[in-house]
Order: structure tokens, then sequence, then C-alpha cells
């Protein structure tokens, strides 16, 4: 035990670990009391703390409360329980309550945050101005996710894609969930289209549509990024919206557009298709127009409709959508 200089008033020394896990400097005083003189009882236990037998039984219900002493048994009177267990028991309670402390800590933040908002109500947007500042916007939110991110994905690009995807990957690797919606016409980009298959390698939940409505980020439900202007010049800025009934509407977007829009993955090889097919399949379930697939085939027009075609003949489909059924049925998109 710690050596440590106590008075009898039931005041906790600053230095004791024990104020740690709630126990008062006279209940552990009295409890190296026990331990070292198990059998004095009550009456010899309140000689060696120097206080009164009724002040000791106090203690001693509280130290049994605490399940540092074991009640009285056939054997005999009150003992000490081990230390080894009776402090871990005590550290494992406290760090319960401070789970359960912790978890409405989240419900007291959306009060105080309601309370800020209808004292001074700017406090619901920042802007943030410049490539820098929106690049640590990012970051940031990125680093405070906890459970989830959803993103719109759509062009222009005004800045670097790479430290977005090292954010991304890094949200990943903490098994965080995120997911994105990609426009169609962004994908016709390569360069996008590449990195959108590397986020799905790397679990990001992918799903293409036509066009979306806008650049968006949402993180956890509660707070947004929403780029607003851009210039030539690159002097572009965006807001970040906090938690309030925005963020609420453009999570119900998201997760609107996310109903419609169709799943952007890998194609699984099942031993029936070449390589050049399963490269057509992915692309094709991008829903991007047959000259943007052409392109990244370094095909003709002509000779993509002939390689569509030739998948429709041998799956059985009429329509290019029915070809796209099927594939998805088999695992291909």
């Amino acid at each position: 035990m710690v050596n440590t200089v106590y008075d009898t008033a039931g005041q906790t020394p600053a230095a004791s670990p024990w104020a740690a896990v709630g126990v008062s400097a006279f209940d552990e005083l009295l409890y190296q009391a026990v331990l070292n003189q198990p059998d004095a009882g009550a009456a010899g236990w309140a000689l060696l703390t120097g206080v009164s037998p009724a002040r000791v039984r106090e203690a001693c219900n509280r130290l049994l409360t605490l399940g540092l002493l074991q009640p009285p048994d056939s054997m005999g009177g009150l003992r000490a329980v081990d230390p080894r267990v009776a402090i871990r028991g005590l550290i494992r309670r406290r760090e319960t309550e401070s789970e359960l402390l912790a978890s409405t800590a989240e419900e007291m933040a959306t009060a105080y945050e309601a309370g800020l908002l209808r004292e001074e109500p700017s406090r619901l947007v920042e802007v943030a101005s410049g490539e820098g500042a929106i690049a640590a916007r990012l970051e940031e939110m990125y680093a405070r996710a906890e459970h989830e991110v959803c993103l719109f994905d759509t062009p222009p690009y005004l800045a670097p894609a790479d430290p977005q995807v090292d954010l991304q990957a890094d949200l990943l690797s903490r098994g965080i969930v995120s997911r994105g919606i990609y426009s169609a016409s962004g994908l016709e980009d390569p360069k996008a289209l590449s990195r959108a298959f590397r986020m799905v390698e790397l679990g990001e939940q992918a799903r293409v549509l036509p066009s979306v409505p806008l650049k968006l980020l949402v993180v956890d439900g509660c707070r947004a990024l929403l780029p607003l202007t851009a210039s030539a010049a690159g002097g572009y800025c965006a807001v970040v919206v906090w938690h309030s009934a925005v963020t609420e509407a453009l999570q119900k977007l998201f997760e609107l557009a996310w109903q419609q829009a169709a799943p952007l993955g890998q194609a699984v090889d099942d031993g029936g298709l070449s390589e050049s097919e399963r490269t057509l399949t992915r692309l094709l379930a991008t829903g991007m127009k047959d000259e943007a697939v052409a392109r990244h085939l370094g095909v003709s027009l002509r000779t993509l409709r002939r390689r569509v075609s030739e998948l429709q003949a041998r799956l059985g489909a009429a329509s290019r959508f029915q070809l796209g059924m099927r594939a998805s049925q088999r695992g291909w998109v």
C-alpha cells in the first residue's frame, strides 16, 4: 500500500490513487487495518484508526458495498477481499460508469448545439475560403467521423484528388462505413473512374447515377461540407454546416439518391468472362454513354456495340437494361 498521511475527517488526499475509484482516505485506512489485523473486529479497528466503533461500522458498510470486504459467514466475521480482485472490480465499475456517462455525451452535445443555434443562428454555418482552408476542414471532418461518411462525387474537380483519397483510405482502415454516389459523367474521366474503383477495392460502398445534384460530404449525419463557388483562378470556397435540420435534410437527400443509384463494383470472374469482357461490364455498369465507354476501351463505337451485342446474345438479353440485370445476377458487376 502507498504510505500516505491521513486525517480522520474523511478527506481524501490528492495524491491517493484510491480517489480515482471512489474510495475515501478514511475508508482506505480502514481497509488497510482490516488487511493487517483481520481478526481485530470493529473495536480493534477503531483503536487502530483512532475513531469510534460506530464510525468503523459505517465505513465497513461502505467497503462491503464497494466490494472491498466480504460479509460474515459461518467461518467468522468481516474479511477483506483480496486487493488484486477487489481493486480490479472497482476499476471495472468505474469504467462502466464512465462509458455510461460518455454515451450521453452526444445527446447532451445535441442539446448544447441547439441552445447555441437559438442564441446565435450564425453558428449553424462556417465558410472556408481557399484550397488550404477547405483541405483542413475535410481532414478534420474525416478525423472526427465515428460511424459513417456519405459522399456525392461529381465534376468539376477543383483540387487534387489524392489527399481526399488518403483520408478516405484511412477512414476505411478505422472501420468507418463509407458510402459514395458517383455521377456517370464524372466517371468518363479515366482518372476519376480509376479512383472510384480503387475506393471500392478498399471497402467503400459505391453507387452511380447519371448525375448527382451537388458535391456533398455528410459525416455521421450531423456535419456536412458543400462547395459554394469557384473561380478560374482557383479561389474557391465551401460551407460547413453543423448539426441542424439542414444536415438532416442533406442526409435524407443522400438516402433518396442512394435508393435510386445502381451499384458500382468489380466484376467477379466466374470463369466465363475474358479480361476485356469484365472491363466492359464494369464500364457499362457505371451508366456512362457508349462514346465514353469506347474511349476508355480504346475502340470504335462500332466495335463497342458489337461487343455489347455479343454479351447480350450470350446472356439471352433482349436489351441493354436486361443485360445489366443478368450480369448483376451472375455477379459480373
